[in-house]
């Protein structure tokens, strides 16, 4: 296809009209393997006189065809991209990349990632060499893009161990010099444009990438790397230029000059982190890190105050860069000689920095009166509290606490009982509400410290009754919402007058209808905690209605696993008092799933709490069943419930709860009086589920299928369609087949088989030798000694089915002296312990019938055996053992 007609194609595919845009790829798709093909659609994204939209296509096909064909996963005969035509892309890709505008050059890049883990460097020697010319070059686009280029190839061994990274120290050794030529350069520029920041921060991720795992050896030279420090000290000195910041505030976080701030402070930390003490470096950086502690620790600690001076003054600081700022003070703590900079100052950092973080602010009262929704979400997500200002003020006080707690706890203590006694003697109309709110999370942060710490663990009691459960009648529900954390933070103390206890968990269940939603959802987490700590159940028996009422009506507006933990302790504690409640329960539960599920399902954003949420109503469900297992009639009655989600989750849609939805299939076969045919339903799909993408899961699925074969042994020997027998043996044999799958991987078969020779004994004859069969050959390949074990014990099984059948099977298949030498030396190794090697142990219960069939075949083949191994094996068949 020439260039004018793939342009034509590609515009085709761009077409509103349905039918146009469906022949345009189809007729992509027919041409996609086509030698010249690919290379063709290079030359149109880079083809300057071809409308926009049709290069913006021609490069999303480019990048798809090139990840699923260039390092196909699967080994194919015909490679569908030749040769040529890689080799021209190689040619020509980092020049396109170079030349194209931002909205074509991400797709570039990800082509780039997929051929340089595929080809470099042993088939791409020259990217390196093209990176280095165009980083030489005058022209800033071209800069730009070596820069774009030389961060996805760095990024290839960020995470690579000693024996991989070996390429990257050729691509430091040529690059870095220049890199750091640059960097000052643009540092020096007076007013520098915004693009200048895009460029620092491309060279900032490549120094990053670079260094993650290793310092290179080339920046141990003390000059060069002191040169790298003084250009990041720059960089953090340099204020962030005010003309040009967005005014909206999602904007203004991620502009660029913020994003140059955010990875110096990045690299810093690694670098502290990692190299910040020399008693914990390795020997071969034990210098290294001498020299950075001695040198620039101390420092760059100076320049962080400055840098959070801004909180102090009420300035404006994005919460990430505020957040690793305060993560460096953090590591500073433990280490003595950046802990005697910082002591000097550390009234300022605790009080004017570190307090005003923990207490509520505008944004947190914005968010909560607009959306309480989000206000809830962010404040139990785990991915918000990594970048979160509050959260690392909380951790450096915590660290602060516990690494220099003789020097601070009493005085930052002694601030607290003073915001508090300035809040209680303030009138109603002037008190500081949100002062008070970072108390409260300052005392519920440290209550792990307090509880163990005397004199203030005798005080816990008095200091909760005073300034805490009041807070549940407080005006603002900030306040409600915080009372309710501290108080299920201290719930596990040793009360001394148990009144206490019960009067806060009947605030706790009170507050379970408050009318602000983030104070619900706070006293439904405490719960969990009062709920552990309850020494006498009937404080709570005779609310448990509702609690569970209350519980779900939550449920139902909130997604959030913190509210299922609760559940699940609740359903724990009560155990089979929780039998009213099982099906109502169930059902509930059930529910929640399913609107979980639609929500992750449709939540485009990076948001994981309705899929958390969705795993934690599954385990609460096998919480349930667990809990009310000795009452086998009550399994039916769920069963409608939670069938539909057994049936979708058995599937390859269920591949984030499929652990916990096999849980649920193991209750449901295991406790029922009898396995329904609905549940049989379920056995094809675990089947297929264990063949094609859950071995990793094969342990799991063991337990119901072995239930089927033991509890409904009827129904799996008589159902003909479908036949569970064939079905069984083909999964089986397939598996102990497949030399790729790990002897660990496939520990489940021969306990499959174990499970039908011994519920099915003297109804599956024509089964017995095939089973026998793929074990033997099995067992020859097998290096694993617990592998080994479970595959003679295939064999053992065997003779339990039936002796005489089982040994003219292995006679007929010629392996009886080598099955039984093979036995009895696993029988008799030990360790150097002296304790047995193998497990097996084994002596065979037979009538006197088969003995003597036993013997009869056993001295049929008296010329194959050793006289020891004939008397051990005599020994086994009149019942003595080994």
């Amino acid at each position: 296809m020439d260039l004018a007609t793939l342009a034509t194609v590609l515009q085709s595919a761009l077409s509103t009209n349905p039918e146009e845009r469906k022949a345009g790829e189809e007729r992509l798709n027919q041409y996609q393997h086509v030698q010249g093909h690919l290379v063709g659609l290079l030359q149109i994204i880079v083809a300057t006189h071809v409308d926009l939209s049709i290069r913006q296509v021609a490069s999303i096909y480019f990048k798809n065809v090139t990840a699923r064909d260039w390092m196909p996963r699967e080994p194919v005969v015909v490679p569908k991209i030749s040769d040529t035509d890689k080799a021209t892309v190689r040619e020509n890709l980092m020049e396109a990349i170079v030349q194209a505008p931002s909205i074509i050059r991400v797709q570039l890049g990800e082509c780039l990632k997929t051929v340089i883990h595929a080809d470099y460097p042993e088939q791409w020697p020259a990217l390196l060499p093209a990176i280095f010319n165009n980083l030489k070059s005058q022209d800033q686009q071209r800069v730009f893009g070596a820069l774009y280029a030389l961060r996805i190839l760095t990024r290839k061994y960020e995470f690579k161990d000693e024996e991989e990274r070996m390429p990257v120290y050729t691509i430091i050794n040529t690059t870095f010099p220049v890199l750091l030529e640059i960097l000052n350069h643009l540092i020096a520029l007076p007013n520098p444009a915004i693009e200048v920041a895009d460029l620092i921060k491309l060279i900032l991720k490549i120094f990053w990438s670079s260094a993650y795992l290793e310092i290179p050896k080339v920046l141990h030279d003390v000059n060069t790397f002191t040169a790298w420090m003084s250009s990041f000290h720059n960089l953090l000195e340099r204020p962030v230029p005010v003309e040009g910041q967005p005014t909206d505030p999602d904007l203004r976080k991620v502009w660029g000059w913020w994003k140059v701030k955010k990875w110096t402070l990045h690299i810093m930390n690694r670098l502290y982190n990692r190299f910040g003490d020399p008693k914990m470096s390795k020997p071969e950086n034990k210098a290294f890190a001498q020299m950075f502690q001695k040198n620039f620790a101390g420092r760059f600690l100076e320049l962080y105050m400055k840098l959070l001076s801004v909180v102090r003054e009420n300035g404006y600081l994005p919460d990430r860069v505020i957040n690793l700022a305060l993560q460096y003070l953090s590591t500073s703590v433990s280490k003595s000689v950046t802990y005697q900079l910082l002591k000097p100052q550390l009234d300022v950092v605790l009080f004017e920095i570190i307090f005003p973080l923990m207490c509520f602010n505008d944004a947190d009262d914005e968010l909560w009166r607009a959306d309480p929704h989000e206000y809830v979400r962010k404040g139990y997500d785990i991915i918000e509290d990594m970048y979160s200002p509050r959260t690392a003020a909380i951790n450096f006080i915590s660290e602060l606490i516990r690494k220099r707690g003789k020097e601070n706890l009493q005085k930052f203590l002694a601030f607290i009982v003073e915001v508090f006694r300035r809040y209680d003697e303030a009138p109603a109309n002037q008190k500081p509400y949100r002062q008070k709110d970072g108390g409260l999370l300052a005392v519920g942060a440290l209550n792990d410290k307090l509880k163990h710490t005397e004199p203030y663990k005798s005080q816990l009691e008095h200091m909760l009754v005073t300034h805490v459960y009041p807070e549940f009648s407080s005006p603002a529900g900030h306040l409600r919402a915080k009372a309710a954390w501290v108080a299920g933070q201290y719930a596990d103390i040793t009360f001394v007058d148990q009144r206490h206890f019960t009067t806060a968990l009947h605030r706790v269940v009170a507050a379970l209808t408050d009318p602000e939603l983030p104070v619900r959802v706070d006293s439904v987490v405490a719960l969990r905690t009062f709920v552990e700590a309850c020494k006498d159940l009937s404080e709570i028996r005779p609310i448990l209605p509702q609690l569970l009422d209350e519980f779900f009506k939550l449920m139902n507006e909130v997604e959030n696993e913190d509210l299922v933990f609760t559940l699940e302790t609740i359903v724990d504690k009560f155990g089979e008092e929780m039998a009213p409640y099982a099906l109502g329960l169930c059902q509930n539960l059930a529910a929640a799933f399913w609107k979980c599920l639609e929500s992750s399902e449709t939540d485009d954003d990076e948001d994981d709490s309705g899929a958390l949420a969705a795993v934690g109503c599954l385990r609460a469900i096998g919480t349930i069943l667990e809990s009310v297992s000795r009452l086998p009639d009550l399994f039916p009655q769920m069963e409608p419930t939670l069938l539909p989600i057994m049936q979708r989750m058995l599937t390859t849609d269920g591949q984030d709860v499929f652990e916990e939805v096999l849980e649920i299939v193991s209750y449901m076969t295991y406790f029922s009086p009898v396995i329904s045919p609905n549940m049989w339903s379920l056995w094809p799909l675990m089947v297929d589920a264990v063949q094609d993408w859950a071995i990793d899961y094969f342990e799991n699925i063991l337990v119901p299928l072995d239930n089927y074969v033991s509890r409904s042994t009827e129904h799996f020997l008589t159902c003909a369609q479908p036949d569970y027998q064939t079905s069984l043996f083909k999964v089986i044999s397939h598996l102990l087949a497949d030399e790729k799958l790990e002897d660990s991987d496939i520990e489940s078969a021969p306990k499959l088989i174990e499970a039908v020779l011994q519920n099915c004994r003297g109804r599956v004859d024509q089964w017995l030798e095939p089973y026998l069969r793929i074990s033997i050959e099995r067992l020859r390949k097998t290096k694993k000694n617990y592998l080994k074990d479970l595959l003679v014990n295939v064999v053992a099984n065997g003779l339990y089915y039936n002796a005489p059948m089982c040994l003219t099977i292995l006679q007929h298949l010629g392996v009886t002296s080598e099955i039984f030498q093979m036995w009895l030396q696993m029988l008799y190794a030990v360790k150097k312990s002296g304790n047995p090697l193998h497990f097996i142990r084994y002596r065979l219960i037979l009538t006197p019938g088969e003995r003597w069939a036993c013997f009869a075949v056993l001295f049929s083949c008296l010329s194959v055996f050793r006289a020891r191994t004939l008397f051990d094996l005599v020994m086994v068949c009149m019942g003595y053992g080994l």
